[in-house]
């Protein structure tokens, strides 16, 4: 596996004056050098999710894993209401202009793949390809639920053994199987800390999933058509409870350069880590080199 080089940004805070928060970003390859992949990952997890996928194209591709703010070695914020999707969007856009990256391809896994539609509406040109990882249109409330229920599991363990098998139930849908992977996992998931070993993420993150009010379906369908001119990839997992099969063929309906792959025996969502899914990754994007 091809290791990154790690960039450390401090992004001007977009409410107080002044201030700033620290993103940590992986990066394979120099911008200018190749076109530009952008991997953003999942609500709880970090761009190290993207080493194996990024390794294998890195050959063609200039790859950025950013840990958004509250995740992995990026910044914990002070406030929890700077963990939305706008300033998730805010950062992005400062890594990128920061590099002088104007257009890209986007992978986006599960809230990933929700900043790339948002993406899409709001920058108009930025995205020349969007690979969506088990996540789709609409969203339905039981998978919301589900993710509103983790909110309240520990995060912070006294040893690491503890730590690794709350990992491994949290990512029990995720259809990782190999040993290597499950390492990986571990050395990006969790950390020690004073207190013992936690998840590497702020559980204040969760923020906008608190409170009495019932789950509702979201749908995105409103962001669809902006993202009509461009070539798009649906991965989705066979049992996930985020994406049903149901609105991946509604989305390819309405699509007219649509790939769907659905991924036997895993849930929400396929880790990107086994060789079959990094192939059907690379032999999709070698038709943008």
């Amino acid at each position: 596996m091809l290791a990154p080089e790690i960039l450390s940004f401090d992004v001007p805070d977009a409410v107080e004056t002044g201030s700033t928060h620290f993103i940590s970003c992986a990066q394979w390859g120099k911008a200018g050098e190749k076109p530009t992949l952008l991997c953003v990952h999942g609500l709880t997890r970090t761009g190290r999710d993207f080493d194996y996928v990024a390794s294998a194209l890195a050959k063609d591709f200039h790859v950025l894993a950013p840990d958004m703010r509250g995740r992995g070695k990026s910044q914990w914020l002070s406030d929890a209401a700077g963990y939305n999707n706008a300033a998730y969007l805010s950062d992005i856009s400062f890594i990128l202009q920061s590099l002088g990256v104007s257009e890209l391809h986007w992978l986006g896994t599960s809230m990933g793949g929700i900043l790339g539609l948002m993406a899409a509406n709001t920058s108009p040109g930025l995205i020349r390809s969007l690979i969506l990882n088990d996540i789709g249109c609409l969203i339905p409330a039981a998978g919301l639920e589900r993710i509103k229920e983790i909110a309240h599991v520990a995060t912070v363990f006294a040893t690491k053994a503890e730590a690794e098998v709350a990992l491994r139930m949290r990512m029990a849908t995720f259809g990782i199987h190999a040993l290597e992977h499950w390492q990986h996992a571990y050395a990006y998931g969790i950390e020690q800390v004073d207190a013992g070993w936690r998840f590497t993420y702020d559980p204040a993150i969760f923020a906008a999933f608190s409170g009495d009010a019932p789950v509702q379906d979201v749908n995105l369908w409103p962001l669809w058509p902006a993202v009509a001119p461009m070539r798009v990839l649906l991965l989705r997992g066979m049992q996930s409870d985020l994406l049903t099969h149901e609105t991946a063929v509604k989305m390819k309906e309405q699509h007219s350069h649509f790939t769907l792959a659905e991924i036997h025996g895993v849930g929400h969502a396929p880790a990107l880590m086994d060789d079959k899914q990094i192939a059907l990754i690379q032999q999709w994007m070698s038709a943008m080199v």
